[in-house]
């Protein structure tokens, strides 16, 4: 943009007829990193304009005239040594002025390197309806010019090529395919990197739509208590819409976290079940929990699906403990029980570790029995009190 903004500039306010005043060779080269370079400036001679009265600028600064040489009348140079990468991918500007710091011409210059062979091509399609793919650019990835990259596919055996048109603004390294795409055909893929200074062709892939499929997460997630159970919550949720209509297993993972916490504990095997027990969490605590899908299977497709995105996350506390809000006064009594209470400490963490997560064996006499004991030391706890009064 710089570039042709000088170049404007010249046309507009430095030719004061058709005739040109002066021009620069050569004309926005393209060069590799710690190339030379050396450019010349040539007045038209019926402007009167000598030589030696010039001077040159790079991206608006002087150039030293150490630099320079006076060819002719007519003619100056510049050499420029061991040129670094462009500032902008634009081009940096050589421009030619008078002594009055007129520009007569201007050259983009573009100094970089040819780009390296994209990598870690990867491809999903969200409920089989479209197709997005990412890559990364070879090497360092800098080429310090424009570099295009252009996605490319094709069906496998009898497809003719086509390129991807929607690259994405905030990542140039990814683009999506809207629509058009067939089902239980492999396709061809690969991409092509290219500046001024060469081209670099990825890898091709080869993949079915099928086998690349991810889903939208998982809707109407819940978490509520069970019953007054301390340390535990129940997680439901429904299965993505968008592919009701579709013949696959789901499997889903849960995780969550405390609320004053960034670590996330992830159940892994919940399954294809729509709803799972959390146990082993802390009494009185806000957590907030997550879902995903990954829709194995798709029409048949012997190949693992791809993880969704984690569901928004849904909060809900467990009940507070009875036994930590009410505790006795009486040290006799806290003495007689102090056996018991160790035992159930030690049951409790035993159960703790064997209920954790989503495991399917059936807990229902231990929901009944924590039920029963926390109203008994309820019930004793307001006993306790009453005889003090």
């Amino acid at each position: 943009m710089i570039c042709l903004l000088f170049l404007f500039h010249c046309a507009a306010g430095v030719l004061s007829s058709s005739t040109q005043v002066a021009t620069i060779y050569p004309q926005d080269p393209a060069l590799s990193i710690g190339s030379s370079l050396t450019a010349t400036c040539s007045v038209n001679p019926d402007h009167g304009v000598h030589a030696g009265s010039l001077y040159w600028t790079l991206n608006g600064k002087r150039l030293p005239s150490s630099t320079y040489s006076i060819l002719s009348p007519t003619v100056i140079s510049v050499t420029l040594p061991r040129l670094s990468g462009s500032r902008q991918r634009s081009g940096d500007n050589l421009v030619c002025h008078n002594s009055g710091g007129h520009v007569l011409a201007g050259s983009c210059i573009y100094v970089g390197m040819p780009p390296e062979k994209p990598v870690n091509l990867t491809c999903w399609s969200r409920n089989t309806k479209d197709l997005t793919c990412r890559w990364a650019p070879g090497g360092q990835g800098e080429t310090f010019i424009k570099t295009k990259y252009t996605l490319k596919y094709k069906l496998r055996w009898y497809g003719r090529e086509k390129e991807c048109e929607d690259y994405s603004a905030g990542d140039p390294y990814t683009c999506y395919i809207p629509r058009d795409l067939a089902l239980f055909t492999p396709y061809e893929i690969w991409v092509e990197a290219s500046n001024q200074l060469g081209t670099a062709t990825s890898d091709v892939i080869y993949l079915d739509i099928l086998d690349v499929v991810t889903t939208d997460p998982p809707t109407d997630v819940t978490v509520s208590r069970v019953g007054d159970l301390e340390d535990q919550l129940t997680v439901r949720w429904g299965t993505p819409p968008a592919l009701k209509d579709f013949l696959f297993q789901a499997k889903y993972q849960i995780r969550y976290r405390l609320e004053e916490s960034s670590d996330w504990k992830v159940v892994h095997d919940v399954g294809n079940q729509t709803s799972c027990r959390l146990a082993g969490l802390q009494p009185g605590t806000v957590y907030f929990v997550q879902v995903r899908c990954n829709p194995v299977g798709i029409l048949g497709s012997r190949k693992a699906g791809i993880w969704s995105d984690w569901s928004h996350p849904t909060a809900a506390s467990t009940p507070h403990s009875e036994r930590l809000l009410t505790g006795s006064c009486d040290s006799k009594v806290g003495q007689q029980n102090s056996t018991l209470r160790r035992d159930l400490k030690q049951f409790f963490g035993w159960l703790r570790k064997h209920a954790y997560g989503c495991s399917g064996m059936s807990i229902k006499l231990y929901d009944q029995w924590r039920v029963w004991l926390q109203k008994s030391h309820k019930t004793r706890n307001q006993v306790l009190q009453g005889d003090k009064s």
